[in-house]
């Protein structure tokens, strides 16, 4: 048994007992961390409203046997605003279940706790169109996990020009001439975009397309085998 010192991003937390709280962190070197906050659920708890989702934190853990236990927490950044706003909080909560779904304990997650630290900074900073962070956070989650899409050239034969459609499970576009009937031009052009585009920037936009939102749903449930329940709750 050992004490240890995470920094993480609180993913969800549920009720277990009257007063306790088990809590989902991701962080960068552990992964996914499984912990209970002992009375966290009573008035004038010691940990207040610091482990709460979207907040980033650093606490310190003990290892338990079966469960770790939270004995401290400090809150860093607590991305108020985005639990506060509906739609940026549906977002939100799209973007920390696919983390929670994806992400595995005692496994380091570099590359997906920064996505998720500066997309959840994005979406507190107001954007016009939390929806599209949202696309953009799972297109570039996807190619964390190891499915980026192709892009830049036809995935049937090569071709670098006339790129029109999308093939889901090929992994990326195709030219006309490989196309076949289904033809999604509009959806094909933004998807590079959302990969490569700053968040600052994707952040003035205005809502974009139902076609590349739904080309990055389909995207990611086709490869990433996870349907989220909060895509629900995000307007378009």
């Amino acid at each position: 048994m050992a004490l240890y010192r995470v920094q993480g991003i609180v993913l969800r937390t549920y009720k277990l007992g009257e007063t306790d709280r088990i809590v989902h962190l991701l962080s960068p070197n552990r992964g996914k961390v499984r912990a209970v906050a002992k009375g966290v659920r009573r008035p004038g708890s010691r940990f207040g409203g610091r482990l709460e989702p979207f907040s980033l934190v650093d606490v310190l853990v003990y290892e338990g046997r079966s469960l770790d236990v939270i004995t401290q927490a400090e809150l860093v950044t607590s991305h108020t605003t985005v639990r506060e706003d509906f739609d940026r909080s549906a977002c939100g909560s799209a973007m920390v279940e696919a983390c929670d779904r994806l992400s595995q304990e005692a496994e380091g997650a570099t590359g997906m706790f920064l996505l998720l630290r500066d997309a959840l900074g994005a979406l507190a900073a107001g954007p016009r169109s939390p929806a599209l962070l949202l696309d953009a956070f799972l297109l570039r989650l996807a190619a964390v996990e190891g499915f980026r899409p192709v892009l830049d050239r036809c995935v049937s034969c090569g071709r670098q020009d006339g790129l029109v459609a999308f093939h889901l499970a090929e992994g990326g576009v195709r030219c006309d001439g490989c196309a076949g009937a289904g033809r999604l031009s509009e959806a094909v052009a933004g998807l590079a975009d959302l990969l490569e585009a700053g968040w600052d920037e994707l952040g003035a936009r205005p809502p974009a397309g139902r076609s590349s939102a739904a080309l990055v749903r389909s995207w990611f449930t086709h490869h990433l085998a996870t349907e989220l329940r909060s895509w629900e709750l995000v307007g378009r």
